[in-house]
């Protein structure tokens, strides 16, 4: 090919910078990335700038080293892992359940139609309707969302039966798409704040969840963590 003609050059080069002005550059959305280090290996988690209180919450605890050496203390093949009892540092005795919840302190809820219990959500815990009628979560209880695959016609189905005060979803293609794809729990959808997901570990996941439970769904074995920001 041969050199450009001036003129073509100069009204090629004025054709960009017009469109330039007419589309403007678009910042890449960053979010805060944590690592979780469990004793079967790291999982890394991207946290939601659309839910702030529990955003901002989950990573000063993090920094504040308070999740240092607790447990990954509830497992629930098929639904979730749950941690993030402080208490449960110290725990050796089986005799009764970890995960007690906070009855004061308490984030306000964070309910976003985008953000889905699909697979590898993290999310909030929380007292039950009854006493938390305004869903507000648990200060530092987490979960992980395992699940199973649903397709369309399934999140009908459990859409028409969420309970009072859980709106329905009207569930975009994509997210129908990330259910019969990925799996996850839809149920919790509209009654849970989901905060983050896994970005990197789910091989880790699937390893947890296939430890032996006692009858409190603690593993036999124990899972503990270690947590640092990713800057």
């Amino acid at each position: 090919m041969g050199p450009m003609h001036p003129k073509r050059y100069s009204l090629s080069l004025l054709f960009i910078l017009a469109l330039s002005h007419l589309v403007p550059c678009q910042e890449p959305v960053t979010r805060s990335l944590v690592r979780i280090n469990t004793t079967m290996g790291p999982v890394i988690v991207a946290l939601y700038n659309e839910t702030p209180a529990h955003r901002d919450r989950f990573l000063g605890s993090v920094r504040e080293h308070r999740y240092d050496s607790t447990l990954l203390h509830r497992v629930v093949p098929g639904l979730m892992l749950q941690g993030g009892d402080i208490r449960s540092k110290f725990a050796e005795d089986r005799s009764r359940a970890l995960g007690a919840l906070d009855t004061i302190r308490t984030l306000p809820a964070e309910l976003h139609p985008a953000l889905i219990h699909k697979r590898g959500a993290l999310g909030a815990t929380r007292r039950e309707d009854g006493s938390n009628p305004d869903r507000r979560s648990d200060p530092d209880q987490f979960y992980i969302v395992l699940g199973d695959r649903w397709e369309a016609v399934d999140l009908q189905r459990i859409n028409e039966r969420r309970p009072p005060g859980v709106e329905q979803r009207p569930y975009s293609p994509q997210q129908v798409e990330a259910y019969a794809r990925e799996g996850g729990a839809p149920h919790l959808d509209g009654a849970y704040t989901v905060f983050g997901e896994v970005v990197e570990g789910f091989e880790v996941l699937d390893a947890i969840s296939t430890l032996e439970c006692d009858a409190f769904d603690r593993p036999w074995t124990d899972v503990r963590l270690w947590m640092n920001v990713i800057e």
